[in-house]
């Protein structure tokens, strides 16, 4: 108890540090990740999708990414063991969210998009299990989160296949494409609002004070899909291509209505995701400025200083601009070859699967959920579609996020120790 009054500046000071530097590799990783289809569809340039999720995502963490977080993410350790020593769960924090940016640092050089809430969840369940007792950690929702590593891209991936192949049947393998790309193309447009609505509802209004029942947000979710539907179907009939023209020149106005869809969804899963994936980096420090000020009171949930979302914030639009390109090419070029109307498959795919995750309490993680419905789309178009080796390396890397957050952790966790102790 002695060390968080003597040490309180000092340890916030760190932890606040080493709280950017994660939010930096959220940036990097997670955020490059939910652009990468954006960019490898060639619907946005790289810096434009930079700009894109900067302003987004900085308005979902900022305005959306919580006046309260759960000091201990997803209930992974058990408070009760910290009691008598919460010192041990300010290093632990500490070095948890050292250790996930550190994996997240090395995950982007090497291009790999790995689930930032899985580097942060390993690195908790090392200092726990490790340095206070194995019966700290909540191993049931362990064993859950591995679980979710073949549940999650299966049921994007599913879902992608679907709209993919709905698209082909529907617009693209027809006599007229354009044409039917009027008729069906608002269905899609009206999906795309009703999920994305979704998304946003329950991601991320909860936390500015906007509670909706259930009900009250699948009726605003209907209303804002009808609309978008109708809008779609005006804007679309405007477009005027020459009947003359070849069927090559359908296709790429059919692929050009796609990528203006795209940009859309991009600014939604941005705003939805910062909102959501903040609290990655937040609730470690948040518990850590929690304890340390209330000289070591451990609270199940704490208020936010006000300083912490947008520092929170900040760091993940930086990481993003400055290494988030890496990622973005892994999924956007790496996986299979991807078109606009093949990317916003994907995207749909993937919002759809956090709505019903959402619904159904499943463990998921944003990134698996997108790479997922990738491969759902590279699928639809057969094996040899599909870079294998690019997969394999992601697969690997999604296996070893837990153990090595959880080794970092722990020998930071130790030196923190040594240090104040």
């Amino acid at each position: 108890m002695e060390i968080l009054v003597n040490y309180s500046f000092e340890l916030i000071l760190i932890a606040a540090l080493f709280g950017f530097f994660m939010a930096w590799g959220i940036g990097a990783n997670d955020v490059a990740n939910a652009m990468g289809t954006s960019v490898g569809s060639k619907a946005l340039t790289i810096k434009q999708a930079i700009i894109i999720a900067m302003i987004f995502e900085f308005a979902g963490a900022y305005l959306a990414g919580g006046e309260v977080t759960s000091t201990i993410r997803k209930g992974i350790i058990d408070s009760g063991y910290f009691v008598d020593a919460p010192e041990l769960l300010v290093f632990g924090m500490t070095a948890s969210l050292l250790a996930a940016g550190f994996w997240l640092l090395i995950a982007s050089y090497l291009g790999w998009p790995v689930s930032t809430t899985h580097s942060i969840v390993g690195a908790i369940v090392g200092f726990a299990a490790v340095g206070v007792s194995v019966d700290a950690v909540a191993w049931g929702k362990v064993a859950g989160i591995v679980g979710s590593w073949i549940v999650t891209p299966a049921i994007s991936g599913f879902i992608a296949y679907l709209i993919f192949m709905s698209a082909q049947k529907l617009i693209f393998n027809t006599d007229d494409p354009l044409k039917n790309a009027k008729r069906y193309v608002p269905v899609y447009m009206g999906f795309a609002g009703f999920v994305l609505s979704l998304v946003t509802i329950k991601k991320g209004l909860k936390h500015v004070g906007l509670h909706l029942s259930p009900v009250e947000g699948y009726a605003w979710a209907i209303g804002i899909a009808v609309l978008v539907g109708i809008l779609g179907s005006l804007a679309i009939s405007r477009l005027k291509i020459d009947p003359k023209a070849d069927r090559r020149m359908h296709y790429a106005n059919v692929e050009k209505v796609f990528a203006i869809l795209m940009v859309v969804t991009a600014c939604c899963m941005a705003f939805a995701h910062g909102s959501n994936d903040v609290a990655n980096a937040i609730g470690p420090l948040a518990a850590v400025v929690s304890v340390v000020s209330n000289e070591g009171e451990i609270a199940k949930k704490a208020a936010l200083a006000w300083w912490i979302l947008p520092l929170g914030a900040v760091g993940i639009v930086a990481g993003l601009a400055i290494f988030g390109h890496r990622v973005m090419a892994t999924i956007g070029q790496g996986i299979t070859h991807l078109t606009p109307s093949r990317g916003f498959a994907a995207e749909l795919a993937a919002a759809s699967t956090v709505v019903i995750a959402s619904g159904t309490g499943l463990p998921i993680s944003t990134t698996q959920t997108l790479v997922g419905a990738v491969l759902g789309v590279g699928m639809a178009r057969g094996i040899a579609a599909l870079n294998l080796s690019v997969i394999r390396n992601i697969v690997v890397s999604w296996v070893v996020t837990l153990p090595a957050g959880a080794v970092m952790s722990i020998i930071f966790f130790y030196i923190l120790k040594a240090i104040f102790s």
